[in-house]
């Protein structure tokens, strides 16, 4: 029997498929709003659900009521929620977990909250007494100083908590000293002044180009979209600000997503400089009110303007009209866990739903962008030249190869004229940053007599030698053990091999004794207060020499670094991932891009086992033209994006035997539901993936490629069904449009 009350198609905000029919309560058929957050019964308890339209009553069902109503509007705009819609669809995530992950704490419970109006927000201002300042004994208030004065000397206190844990008592105690005074800024709607860092009279020839094109394109209204390729010190955040100016004037809102915000207060602060208390700050570190006051000030219009990172791309700016990706091509934009979204790609579909501009920018584009480029898709935006004229770092490659070895033992860290340079570069005052992608000391403890590694009992993967404390730690999944005598299958002799930032750094401090060294790493940053202060003590001339990894190439501004050192280009060469190449290419063009910003000209070493290498090879003559051209030539053979589509399918199980078996008969059914060859959808695998065991778990791998999405569809839903009927004990994921491979 068929029930005939209205009924209603529900997306729950579990993870878990949709959608779900409820019956509509008396009053409420005809008053429901697509995203509307409901209160739906769901299993024992109730869950939050989203109003998603009228649904036919499904046969001899019994249907529960909708339990309430919790707003009088959507809490999504229209324009996110189609958004959502369509990365739910496209990445096979549930709808409705979607658009619950998508709202701030408190409008994500299945509860009915009061509305918060932030109209005022607390600010921390820095004093005149503060710039000369010795807080050597209080490193809490010295991270919250050196942010605040990193920023332009104004914070919100809520951007600050989230750069620097216990910045608030931190701040307290920095009002006692006389060094920082609040205030209550009231929050206007409107374009205002703001404080520090100036705006610059004359721009480039370049950036005045591509201003009057943005301005142009949001003039027009309709959908843009444009590749901003500029050097590294070309002044692409001036373009940015240029055109949020722009588009504020205009009554627009606009979207600025950059890949870390912890990473970038230089960032925040000249967005902050120019617009004050325009600018909403996105991220999971507020406390949950000032979140949700951030989230509900975007909704409601009060402020226009968003900086925030890859969610930030779900943000409810209103009449958004201009949407920027700072450094597209930063691998952290694409989600690895639960809706594995990738925001660059989001952005603009958002932005040609609504008619906007979309801005996409970087010095090494991800080839997928600059094939849209070359294809007419997108319009590129050249900056070609530094900031008044600076020249580019001159780039010399230091051929490891060659050099000398004794038996048993490691070689520096450092070549002889990697070392040569640096101590020229201090003597004369300059300071210097040394890369290497690699934390520890020692990458492996290799046994003389028996050649194996000592490695992690839970993962495919050797051990890393740490100093401080001493300890072996895989990088994966955490585990640590004491450092052994001897070798634990044979009793042999271990030896050190392989150099992490630890050894660098103790390398340096050896080499040059009087230099201020520090780290800039995982371990020796683990808290936002220890990286902020760190990166500010070196902007601010404090520190000579700053070892680190990949913390070091995101977009930072050091004027006083006149030297770089590449220290091993072929970390990530050899890694089994398509994209290794690319990787390493950008990575070594934005850390080299951090010499010579200043009035010195720069110098950058590389140290290569593979000098012939096209990415080093390129990069070192900052030729992304070239390199990108031999690049597409091989991706375009093998059939790899940006010539396909990917989806990859990762199965993992604690029993080795029965994640294998269940990978092959996965493969097996997809093979019968591949279309004909002529469609050019292919299945390549089941393998063991290249960590092809993590934390314990055995995982396997699969992979589809097509020429187009539409035509992987139907393949990509027999998967999800077959996944959804995995035996006990094996978990799989589908990642549509994987990033790593690994």
């Amino acid at each position: 029997m068929v029930d005939a009350r209205p009924c209603a198609s529900v997306a729950v905000g579990r993870p878990v498929a949709g959608p779900f029919t409820y019956l509509l309560p008396e009053g409420l058929e005809g008053a429901l709003l697509p995203g509307q957050r409901l209160l739906v019964p769901f299993g024992r308890g109730r869950a939050l659900g989203f109003y998603l339209g009228p649904a036919e009553p499904p046969p001899n069902t019994r249907l529960k009521p909708i339990a309430q109503l919790l707003e009088a509007e959507p809490a999504l705009p229209g324009d996110v929620f189609r958004l959502l819609a369509f990365a739910a669809a496209h990445y096979r995530y549930p709808l409705g977990e979607a658009l619950r992950a998508a709202l701030p704490p408190g409008l994500a419970r299945a509860v009915e909250d009061t509305p918060v109006t932030p109209e005022v927000v607390q600010t921390a201002v820095a004093t005149e007494a503060a710039a000369g300042a010795s807080l050597e004994r209080a490193p809490a208030q010295a991270a919250a100083l050196s942010y605040l004065l990193a920023v332009g000397g104004r914070a919100e206190l809520g951007e600050l908590a989230h750069a620097v844990p216990k910045a608030r008592e931190a701040v307290r105690r920095l009002v006692a000293r006389g060094l920082v005074k609040l205030e209550r800024v009231e929050v206007q709607p409107l374009l205002r002044a703001g404080f520090g860092q100036a705006r610059p009279e004359r721009l480039t020839a370049g950036q005045e180009a591509a201003v009057q094109a943005l301005t142009r394109a949001l003039d027009a209204a309709s959908f843009r979209a444009f590749l901003l390729h500029g050097v590294t010190g070309s002044g692409k955040t001036e373009v940015y600000l240029r055109a949020a100016e722009h588009a504020l004037a205009s009554g627009k809102g606009a979207l600025v997503l950059v890949p870390e915000i912890a990473l970038t207060p230089q960032l925040v602060g000249r967005f902050r400089s120019r617009f004050g208390a325009q600018v909403a700050v996105l991220h999971s570190g507020l406390r949950e009110r000032e979140r949700r006051g951030h989230w509900q000030a975007l909704r409601a219009g009060r402020v226009r303007l968003a900086v925030g990172v890859r969610s930030a791309v779900f943000a409810p700016v209103a009449a958004l009209g201009l949407l920027v990706v700072d450094e597209e091509h930063d691998p952290s934009f694409k989600q690895d866990e639960k809706l594995r979204y990738q925001a660059r790609d989001l952005a603009v579909v958002r932005a040609r739903d609504l008619g906007a501009v979309v801005v996409l920018g970087s010095a090494t584009p991800s080839l997928e962008t600059y094939e849209n480029a070359r294809r007419g898709r997108y319009e590129v935006l050249e900056l070609p030249v530094r900031v008044d004229d600076r020249p580019m770092p001159r780039v010399q490659l230091v051929d490891l190869r060659h050099r000398p070895r004794v038996r048993g033992e490691a070689p520096p860290a450092l070549a002889e004229e990697s070392a040569a340079a640096l101590v020229e570069t201090l003597a004369k005052g300059q300071q210097a940053i040394l890369f290497l992608n690699r934390r520890g000391h020692s990458t492996t403890l290799l046994c003389e007599a028996c050649g194996q590694s000592v490695c992690c009992q839970h993962c495919d993967v050797a051990l890393t030698l740490h100093l401080q404390p001493e300890a072996l730690q895989c990088h994966y999944c955490g585990a640590t053990r004491a450092v052994p005598a001897a070798c634990p299958g044979c009793g042999g002799s271990l030896i050190r091999l392989g150099t992490g930032t630890e050894r660098v750094e103790a390398e340096v401090a050896a080499r040059c004794p009087t230099a201020r060294v520090a780290r800039l790493d995982r371990d020796a940053v683990g808290t936002g207060e220890r990286l902020t202060e760190r990166l500010a003590s070196f902007a601010k001339g404090e520190l000579d020499v700053l070892v680190g990894t990949q913390m070091v190439a995101k977009g930072h501004d050091f004027p006083g670094v006149t030297l770089v050192c590449v220290v091993s280009a072929d970390t990530g060469l050899l890694l089994p991932d398509f994209r290794a190449a690319e990787r390493t290419f950008q990575l070594l063009t934005q850390v080299a891009g951090r010499a010579g910003r200043g009035q010195d000209t720069g110098r950058v070493l590389v140290q290569t086992y593979n000098p012939e290498a096209e990415p080093v090879v390129r990069a070192a003559a900052h030729d992304f033209v070239g390199f990108a051209a031999r690049e597409l030539e091989w991706r375009r053979a093998l059939a790899y994006p940006p010539f396909s589509r990917l989806a990859a399918i990762r199965l993992e199980g604690a029993d080795p035997a029965k994640t294998a078996a269940s990978a092959r008969a996965l493969a097996r059914l997809l093979a019968r539901s591949l279309p004909p060859p002529a469609s050019g959808v292919r299945l390549l695998g089941p393998a063991p993936a290249p960590l092809s065991r993590l934390k314990g778990l055995s995982r396997w791998q699969l992979l589809l490629k097509a020429p187009q999405h539409r035509v992987l569809r139907p393949v990509l839903d027999a998967a999800e069904r077959a996944l959804a009927s995995l035996p006990r004990g094996v978990r799989g994921v589908l990642d549509v449009d994987p990033g790593a491979m690994l």
